[in-house]
């Protein structure tokens, strides 16, 4: 099932992460995919902020993986980005993401590990048209029989 694409600037991409942070059904796996700059962070970190996460978020860029325990649960923020072999993620404890049934996991650049994907998951892409300023243009589509996801406004 493929939703979208809707416009959106910065403060609907908040919006829109937030509420998937504070009413998704759990567990939930989004794979954020787009270029750099396209606001795969800036999702995430709504969707955390939404779920709960307070204080500093920096990137999982050089880390790969930050974990956040929240009174809703767990929320896991990982970066792919400086992955050069697919096997690697293996060493994040990549078997048990969303294994819990309270966790939201966020991959950004899934397509490092794209074979080892959890399913089910939404992939999410973000793209800038060039001709539109500050937003993006945003899809998603279900992969195997992962729980709603709730809509942007």
């Amino acid at each position: 099932m493929r939703l979208g694409p809707w416009i959106m600037d910065e403060a609907a991409l908040e919006e829109w992460g937030a509420r998937i942070g504070r009413d998704a059904e759990r567990p939930m796996v989004l794979a954020l995919s787009g270029e750099l700059g396209a606001g795969k962070s800036v999702l995430a970190r709504a969707v955390a902020r939404g779920a709960g996460v307070a204080g500093p978020m920096p990137s999982p860029t050089f880390n790969l993986l930050y974990r956040y325990d929240t009174d809703s649960g767990t929320i896991v923020h990982i970066d792919l980005y400086r992955l050069t072999d697919a096997e690697d993620v293996w060493e994040l404890g990549w078997r048990d993401l969303a294994s819990s049934q309270d966790e939201i996991v966020m991959i950004e650049w899934p397509e490092r590990a794209a074979e080892l994907l959890p399913s089910p998951r939404w992939e999410i892409t973000l793209t800038m048209p060039a001709a539109n300023g500050p937003v993006r243009e945003v899809a998603a589509v279900r992969i195997g029989e992962a729980s709603d996801l709730p809509l942007p406004d």
